[in-house]
Protein backbone atom coordinates (compact mmCIF):
# COMPACT_ATOMS: atom_id res chain seq x y z
CA UNK A 1 0.00 0.00 0.00
CA UNK A 2 1.04 3.33 -1.21
CA UNK A 3 1.36 6.29 1.50
CA UNK A 4 -1.05 8.91 0.35
CA UNK A 5 1.22 11.71 -1.36
CA UNK A 6 0.73 15.29 0.34
CA UNK A 7 -0.14 18.11 -1.94
CA UNK A 8 1.61 20.88 -0.93
CA UNK A 9 0.03 24.14 -1.93
CA UNK A 10 2.31 27.41 -2.39
CA UNK A 11 1.39 30.24 0.04
CA UNK A 12 3.92 32.82 -1.59
CA UNK A 13 4.80 32.99 -5.27
CA UNK A 14 8.15 34.61 -6.90
CA UNK A 15 7.23 38.36 -8.99
CA UNK A 16 6.72 35.94 -12.51
CA UNK A 17 4.06 33.49 -10.85
CA UNK A 18 2.26 36.60 -9.14
CA UNK A 19 1.99 38.22 -12.44
CA UNK A 20 0.64 35.27 -14.48
CA UNK A 21 -1.74 34.79 -11.50
CA UNK A 22 -2.86 38.19 -12.16
CA UNK A 23 -2.56 38.40 -15.95
CA UNK A 24 -0.29 41.19 -15.50
CA UNK A 25 3.65 41.02 -17.40
CA UNK A 26 6.54 40.87 -14.64
CA UNK A 27 7.63 44.53 -15.57
CA UNK A 28 4.07 45.79 -15.05
CA UNK A 29 4.16 44.17 -11.28
CA UNK A 30 7.57 45.36 -10.47
CA UNK A 31 7.14 49.11 -11.51
CA UNK A 32 3.16 48.53 -9.30
CA UNK A 33 5.96 48.13 -6.46
CA UNK A 34 8.38 50.55 -7.41
CA UNK A 35 5.44 53.26 -7.39
CA UNK A 36 3.21 51.89 -4.06
CA UNK A 37 0.86 51.35 -6.18
CA UNK A 38 0.71 47.30 -6.20
CA UNK A 39 0.08 44.21 -4.31
CA UNK A 40 1.75 43.86 -0.75
CA UNK A 41 4.29 42.16 -1.07
CA UNK A 42 7.68 40.83 1.33
CA UNK A 43 10.99 41.43 1.08
CA UNK A 44 13.01 37.85 2.31
CA UNK A 45 16.42 38.10 2.26
CA UNK A 46 17.00 39.16 -1.45
CA UNK A 47 13.42 38.05 -2.62
CA UNK A 48 10.58 39.70 -3.37
CA UNK A 49 7.46 37.26 -3.04
CA UNK A 50 3.78 38.02 -2.34
CA UNK A 51 1.12 36.28 -0.45
CA UNK A 52 -1.80 34.80 -2.71
CA UNK A 53 -4.13 36.37 -0.47
CA UNK A 54 -2.63 39.95 -0.71
CA UNK A 55 -3.00 39.97 -5.02
CA UNK A 56 -6.13 38.45 -4.45
CA UNK A 57 -7.05 41.35 -2.43
CA UNK A 58 -5.67 43.76 -4.31
CA UNK A 59 -7.41 42.67 -7.06
CA UNK A 60 -10.57 42.71 -6.24
CA UNK A 61 -9.74 46.14 -5.40
CA UNK A 62 -10.90 46.48 -9.33
CA UNK A 63 -14.08 44.93 -8.76
CA UNK A 64 -17.19 46.58 -10.84
CA UNK A 65 -20.41 44.85 -12.30
CA UNK A 66 -20.97 47.81 -14.77
CA UNK A 67 -18.83 50.39 -16.16
CA UNK A 68 -21.25 52.62 -13.80
CA UNK A 69 -20.51 51.18 -11.28
CA UNK A 70 -17.60 53.05 -9.30
CA UNK A 71 -16.95 49.92 -7.06
CA UNK A 72 -15.52 50.07 -3.89
CA UNK A 73 -11.92 50.71 -4.78
CA UNK A 74 -9.42 51.55 -7.00
CA UNK A 75 -6.49 49.61 -8.73
CA UNK A 76 -4.55 52.64 -9.97
CA UNK A 77 -2.21 51.93 -13.15
CA UNK A 78 1.29 51.07 -12.70
CA UNK A 79 2.81 55.09 -13.07
CA UNK A 80 3.73 57.68 -10.24
CA UNK A 81 1.45 58.79 -8.80
CA UNK A 82 0.41 62.57 -8.02
CA UNK A 83 1.17 63.50 -4.57
CA UNK A 84 -0.42 66.25 -2.37
CA UNK A 85 2.75 67.90 -1.47
CA UNK A 86 4.14 71.04 -3.75
CA UNK A 87 7.93 70.84 -4.76
CA UNK A 88 9.03 74.74 -4.10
Amino acid sequence: MTEPVAVITPRYLKTPDAAIHLGLSARTLEKHRCFGTGPVFRKLGGRIVYAIDDLEAWAALGTRRSTSDTGTGVVHPAKRQPTDCVRR
